[in-house]
């Protein structure tokens, strides 16, 4: 396998048929696709499994644990299987396949960078989802001590494999949807490059949503705390960074 190599790695809870309308659409990257099962229920599973007889690598979770812990478990394999790179992307065909393209395009001149997208909606987003992403944004502005993450949120991204799985072992974050935004934010604190692309952004009118808002809500406000408390003893070093950033 070459040195810089990437795989597609889809985290899949119950998306039986949004699952299979994205495989079918990711094949004309002409990458190896990686699927999660985070536990499916047999219906999905069996859609899974039926993938996997194509051309898809599937890795299985014994239960449920969460995007979180299937986005780990997917990198870690992904790393593995002797990839350099994963694209991640969600398995509910929410982000448009032809922005992806130019997360790839980053491989040769920036292998090292965490390439995150920044959503653009269509009319299908709720006012509901699209204003409420902002209290974590500024959030992790406020724990970055900067605006390079410009949404900490979007579930399209290319992973450099090799870093991130250090930082995981390290720092394992959050096992639901808190992990998206922590893993950035500890990867900025390394001193990791963030790169921002646009994807666009369409919520299906029968897509199912796994968030539970009591639950990924309190997981998310634990999750702020605990960076706002990891970035005041980092105060000096990402003041420090922030002042050669500005005079370099």
């Amino acid at each position: 396998m070459n040195r810089l190599s990437a795989c597609v790695l889809i985290p899949v809870y119950n998306h039986p048929r949004g699952v299979t309308l994205v495989v079918q659409q990711i094949r004309q990257l002409g990458l190896p696709i990686l699927l999660i099962d985070d536990g499916s229920d047999s219906d999905c599973a069996s859609v899974l499994d039926g993938l996997a007889k194509q051309d898809c690598h599937l890795l299985r979770l014994p239960f449920n644990q969460g995007k979180g812990a299937a986005v780990r478990a997917g990198l870690a394999e992904a790393e593995k299987l002797g990839f350099s790179h994963a694209l991640q992307i969600d398995a509910d065909g929410q982000h448009a396949i032809e922005d992806l393209p130019a997360f790839l395009a980053q491989l040769p001149n920036n292998p090292e960078a965490l390439v995150v997208g920044y959503p653009q909606y269509d009319e299908s987003v709720s006012l509901t989802r699209f204003y409420g992403r902002y209290a974590t944004h500024i959030w992790v502005w406020i724990n970055t001590l900067s605006l390079d993450i410009r949404d900490s949120m979007c579930g399209a991204r290319l992973y450099p494999l090799a870093n991130v799985n250090q930082l995981l072992r390290q720092a394992p974050c959050g096992n639901r949807m808190d992990f998206d935004t922590e893993v950035l934010v500890r990867w900025h604190w390394t001193g990791g490059r963030v790169v921002n692309l646009p994807v666009h952004v369409h919520y299906p009118t029968d897509g199912v949503s796994h968030f539970r808002l009591w639950r990924d809500n309190s997981l998310i406000s634990a999750m702020h705390a605990r960076l706002f408390f990891g970035m005041l003893w980092r105060l000096p070093t990402l003041l420090r960074r922030r002042l050669q950033h500005a005079f370099s």
